[in-house]
């Protein structure tokens, strides 16, 4: 719960937050008259304000704190922090990152029992809260940053995100990572079959790489995955392509039961812990993912079958796992490289200098290896 003071009388109401922050201790109220250099205040100590005004008005003073919230540079204009190795440069990206997303956390918002927001020119935001949240229970408060992440996510989900090697749109639900990097899509386009009797995708998420192999002609593929939303998500839009005949969705840790003369996988690439639900997509601590993988394939692949792992190779190049680790990994768990086919990335990061991990993004290759039983 999460409590105030509200015309004198005590008041308090649901917490909701899908990335698992905590409710802040001290809530205060905020409308229109309260000036960005306040809130930003209240916010760097941790203060929560529950939006009485405008809803609009509400936005642009978020736009004005997340302005506040940019790292300052010194007198030189240089980062105030200066990063001694790539490691370092990681720790403080994501360590800003945080402090960023905390202070940015404390515009709240009320909603009733219908998700419906009662605050002036307000947007109709209840088929996104449906998707995001499930059906309605009670009235609750959430913060503004989080509602407009939830839009967002919406608007994505309608859209949808054109693959070209599909040929078609995959639409990802909030909650589960969006396959906008395509190249890594590319790689498994572009892969020789050893097989189009049955493949297992392990970590479906979208659904796109089980789509992928299915429209290559894989008769049957078993696609895994341990998020339901993952799952939710990648029938509609294997149903959508038409393609829910060929596939089929289990709830399970990494493997189906049996073999395939195909497996593949395209793991989380960073060996970190994520900070919300949709970072686990992206940051797999200890590579548990990886390893479990790298681990299990040998049981689970048929006489000449090839397992797919699609990894990127940033984590080496920020000093989080050394490519001798991964091979050592690969040796361990009883497999040997068939080959290595690599791309470089084509997202608008990649060629950003402004960005604090530049020099690892612009170093970086995603690569699909074809592993099998040694």
């Amino acid at each position: 719960m999460i409590h105030w003071i509200e015309e004198e009388q005590p008041r308090s109401a649901r917490w909701r937050s899908e990335n698992g922050n905590a409710a802040p201790k001290r809530v205060v109220i905020a409308d229109d008259r309260m000036t960005a250099d306040t809130a930003y205040r209240l916010a760097c100590e941790g203060t929560g304000m529950l939006w009485r005004g405008d809803f609009q008005n509400a936005r642009q003073l978020l736009q004005a704190l997340a302005r506040r919230a940019e790292p300052k540079p010194d007198k030189r204009g240089k980062p105030r922090k200066q990063p001694v190795s790539p490691v370092d440069a990681f720790n403080l990206h994501r360590q800003a990152q945080s402090q960023r997303a905390r202070t940015l956390g404390m515009l709240l918002l009320p909603f009733d029992a219908d998700y419906s927001i009662p605050l002036r020119r307000a947007p109709d935001v209840q088929l996104a809260c449906n998707e995001a949240y499930g059906a309605p229970a009670e009235p609750f408060v959430a913060s503004l940053r989080e509602l407009l992440g939830l839009i967002g996510a919406h608007e994505w989900r309608k859209k949808g995100v054109e693959i070209a090697a599909l040929g078609e749109r995959i639409h990802p639900h909030y909650g589960v990572y969006s396959p906008v990097r395509g190249e890594y899509i590319g790689l498994a386009a572009a892969a020789p079959l050893p097989s189009t009797k049955l493949a297992f995708d392990i970590g479906t998420g979208t659904g796109v790489l089980a789509a992928l192999l299915a429209k290559r002609g894989v008769e049957r593929v078993v696609a895994t995955d341990m998020d339901p939303r993952a799952l939710r998500c990648a029938r509609e839009n294997l149903v959508r392509l038409e393609l829910d005949g060929q596939v089929t969705l289990l709830q399970a840790d990494l493997f189906p039961e049996g073999r395939a003369p195909l497996v593949i996988c395209n793991p989380p690439w960073i060996p970190a812990r994520p900070s919300s639900p949709i970072e686990h997509a992206v940051y797999d601590p200890e590579s548990r993912m990886l390893r479990g993988f790298l681990g299990g394939l040998a049981q689970h692949l048929e006489p000449g079958g090839e397992g797919w792992l699609i990894l990127s190779d940033l984590a080496e190049h920020l000093g989080l796992r050394p490519r001798a680790e991964l091979l050592a990994a690969i040796e361990a768990a009883g497999l040997k490289v068939l080959g290595k086919t690599d791309i470089r990335p084509q997202h608008p990061k990649a060629s950003d200098e402004t960005d604090p991990l530049h020099a690892a993004r612009a170093a970086e290759l995603t690569s699909l290896w074809r592993l099998a039983a040694a």
